[in-house]
């Protein structure tokens, strides 16, 4: 059982990671991009945003796909439409080109994103589902640990188109590791019949599920802070406060550890104390911490050490929330369960691209955007919790 464990995770945390790793390696160019394209830092950073709305939108389609024929042709399709939209960003003449095969890009990515929550629930349900999130979440943190140093160090030796290459050459990988590690764990009997009307029945009842929405976000709340910072950090911190951008690599890379560090400590926390419980303390060190690094900034403090450190603490603890809240919320929902991660993965990135937008108009080269774009998602996410889930926490 746990050599079986152990490939699933390093399988589907491999698969999870490409979409995210195409993202996160290419932040540290997005300044040589908007200079090679002679584009500006709006559009370089809605080549990012449509990236992120692509991978939320269409996990709607790749979910009801899923669970209709099975989870590895869809993933198959989505990995190849990566890899096509990846090649043409390699090769796009001018910004506006970039941003449409960017979407293309985000469309195939989506279904490594939404895909491999289903066949989780497939596989385990309560304590050992969290076990398998968490160890995925290890493999997957190759992601933002290593894209933004591989990235800088691309664009130390070769041009940013190079980043794309490699994540096409990611891609492939992907497609060989699908076709000779993981079998297909959505069985033919259990497959459901898929038409128009099914699935917006099925989402209107997922739409109505309180206990479901409030889990969903909650993570997609606490999920935006960290994409608060990755739209605007790379600008900030390499703009405003001179780093490199290996540095900026180095940096980027520890607070994304702390997220997904902390996860790893998921599945013996939630033996202990119950799902629930977890969720409740995480939010609160979050939002404390966010909060904090807010009002410190409001007042007028404008340091880097300051900056890094509370958003590593922060980040620390929303390790502890997003995986745990993706376990509940999909808990009682293991007969539809593609289209229940899709909804629930929509419901982030959309959210999250949404709050990236908005912080886009108000960038103007401080650190203020970018810290009240955190601390505003920390104190959503802490209202959701208190509001919706003192009543589960009874009853754990």
């Amino acid at each position: 059982m746990l050599s079986s464990l152990l490939r699933h995770a390093l399988v589907l945390g491999l698969v999870s990671a490409i979409g995210p790793f195409a993202i996160d390696m290419y932040l540290p160019a997005l300044p040589e991009i908007g200079h090679s394209l002679q584009a500006d830092t709006a559009q370089v950073q809605r080549s990012l945003t449509v990236f992120f709305l692509a991978l939320g939108v269409c996990q709607l389609l790749y979910g009801p796909l899923s669970d209709r024929f099975g989870r590895k042709p869809p993933l198959y399709f989505g990995l190849a439409l990566f890899v096509a939209g990846s090649i043409g960003c390699a090769l796009a003449p001018d910004i506006q080109t970039l941003i449409v095969l960017r979407f293309i890009a985000g469309v195939g990515a989506c279904a490594c994103t939404v895909i491999p929550r289903a066949v989780v629930r497939d596989l385990h349900t309560g304590v050992e589902a969290t076990r398998l999130t968490s160890l995925l979440m290890l493999v997957f943190s190759v992601s933002p640990i290593l894209a933004p140093l591989a990235g800088s160090l691309v664009i130390a030796v070769a041009s940013w188109r190079w980043i794309f290459w490699t994540v096409s050459a990611l891609g492939v990988l992907g497609i060989a590791l699908l076709a000779w590690q993981l079998e297909e764990s959505r069985p033919t009997s259990a497959r459901t019949a898929s038409t128009l009307g099914g699935v917006l029945a099925t989402y209107w009842t997922l739409l109505r599920d309180r206990h479901f929405m409030a889990l969903t976000l909650i993570g997609a709340f606490g999920m935006s802070a960290f994409f608060a910072y990755l739209g605007n950090s790379s600008f900030l911190l390499i703009g405003h406060y001179g780093v490199t951008p290996m540095q900026y690599g180095f940096l980027f890379s520890i607070n994304a550890a702390a997220f997904i560090g902390t996860a790893q400590f998921n599945s013996r926390l939630c033996v202990r104390y119950g799902l629930v419980r977890v969720v409740q303390v995480g939010v609160a060190g979050f939002a404390s911490i966010a909060l904090g690094l807010w009002a410190l900034f409001a007042f007028g403090v404008d340091r880097l050490d300051l900056l890094s450190v509370l958003v590593f603490c922060s980040f620390g603890w929303l390790g502890l929330v997003v995986p745990t809240t993706a376990v509940l919320a999909l808990e009682t929902h293991g007969e539809i369960a593609g289209t229940a991660s899709a909804l629930l993965g929509t419901t982030q990135m959309v959210i999250g691209a949404v709050v990236m937008g908005v912080l886009s108009l108000f960038i103007d080269g401080t650190p203020m955007p970018m810290v009240s774009g955190i601390g505003g998602c920390a104190l959503v996410t802490g209202l959701l919790t208190w509001f919706t889930l003192e009543q589960e926490s009874r009853h754990v």
